[in-house]
């Protein structure tokens, strides 16, 4: 009985350890986690996301999230903006996200398609 209990145990110990570390990788976070995230994208430190009722303490330096099919009609594009927005901006505060390896290319990806339909 007590070998089955540690057996049990260790699966629950190795299967919270495991999801804890896909999580704070954001391997199975969605966009929108990632970009509300504070220590990943932190979207929300600088741009508001008025259709979201859950984006708290949205900042006010940067455009606000809103129609983002219509201004970038190339995801493309969106995609790259995120990826490094000095391209397109050199004076922007906005940190280049890919190529200082804030986020992954998987992260990029999913912020973008969250932002993307915003």
């Amino acid at each position: 009985m007590l070998k089955k209990h540690a057996v049990a145990m260790l699966a629950i110990i190795t299967g919270t350890i495991a999801a804890g570390s896909a999580m704070a990788g954001g391997k199975d976070m969605t966009g929108k986690e990632i970009a509300y995230d504070r220590k990943l994208g932190n979207c929300l430190a600088c741009h508001a996301m008025p259709n979201q009722p859950d984006a708290e303490m949205p900042g006010n330096i940067a455009p606000p999230l809103i129609s983002m099919k219509l201004r970038y009609p190339d995801k493309a594009k969106l995609r790259a903006q995120i990826w490094d927005p000095m391209v397109a901006n050199p004076q922007t505060s906005m940190p280049p996200f890919g190529k200082h390896k804030v986020l992954t290319e998987e992260e990029i990806d999913k912020v973008t398609d969250f932002v993307y339909s915003l």
